[in-house]
């Protein structure tokens, strides 16, 4: 219960940070007047490449970062609390792999929102589920695909006003992710007949690595008994000289 208590705490944590930053940002763009929105990914530009990092932060109107906002708790919220371990790599990879990706294809424009991230959360969560076959992350991919199904189509140009290549980006790195991490972070509990296979495999390797014989698998020990009747007699002998010999047997 206290673990789960932390990893709640540490997912609330890393995702409030993140909103923070956001909507500050929003609020010194709307209130204060500041043109931070110019800051965005601009494809193949040079002065674009600090959109890679910026971009996630950086939103239209209130709609807009209102929409990302309630997505982001949810699918960080997830990330961070079931794939404590890996989380923020998975976040770095997304943010910044995904951010260059749409650098070097998407149309020109500039192109801001966290939903790149979200694209490629939602992604990694759903399919890292399938790849590991785990009872418990499936649980969490049908939730995700319950929820944030519909979103596969905004991968599409349906709308010129949208970054479709963003959401795109997102998603395949999302995927790229989930697969090469399937290995890491939480693990599928094995039941009793699948640990009982696998040490009966493992003792036939065992076997077949370092065979012995098995007529020799018995310890025998040895002990010197003297013959009945013949303890503590002495017998004599005589050489040809005379001389008398003594032994004991």
């Amino acid at each position: 219960m206290i673990g789960e208590k932390s990893q709640w705490v540490d997912a609330l944590l890393a995702t409030l940070t993140f909103l923070l930053i956001a909507w500050t940002i929003f609020g010194a763009e709307e209130v204060l007047g500041y043109g931070l929105k110019t800051y965005g990914l601009r494809p193949r530009e040079a002065r674009g490449l600090i959109g890679i990092v910026s971009m996630h932060f950086l939103h239209g109107d209130i709609g807009h970062i209102a929409r990302n906002s309630m997505s982001f708790l949810i699918l960080n919220g997830f990330l961070f609390f079931f794939y404590r371990k890996i989380a923020w790599k998975v976040f770095l990879q997304v943010a910044l792999i995904g951010g260059l990706l749409l650098w070097l294809w998407a149309r020109p424009s500039n192109h801001i929102g966290a939903s790149l991230l979200i694209y490629g959360e939602a992604s990694f969560l759903f399919f890292s589920g399938i790849f590991r076959r785990d009872e418990r992350m499936l649980r969490v991919s049908l939730v995700v695909a319950f929820v944030y199904g519909s979103i596969v189509w905004w991968v599409l140009p349906i709308d010129p006003s949208i970054s479709w290549e963003g959401h795109l980006s997102g998603a395949l790195i999302g995927i790229v992710a989930a697969y090469r991490y399937r290995g890491d972070g939480p693990k599928r509990k094995k039941y009793q007949w699948e640990i009982e296979e696998e040490l009966l495999e493992q003792r036939r390797l065992d076997e077949e690595q370092s065979p012995t014989n098995t007529t020799l698998s018995q310890d025998y020990f040895y002990e010197f008994k003297p013959r009945l009747g013949t303890e503590n007699v002495e017998t004599e002998d005589v050489d040809d000289d005379g001389d008398e010999e003594q032994s004991k047997e």
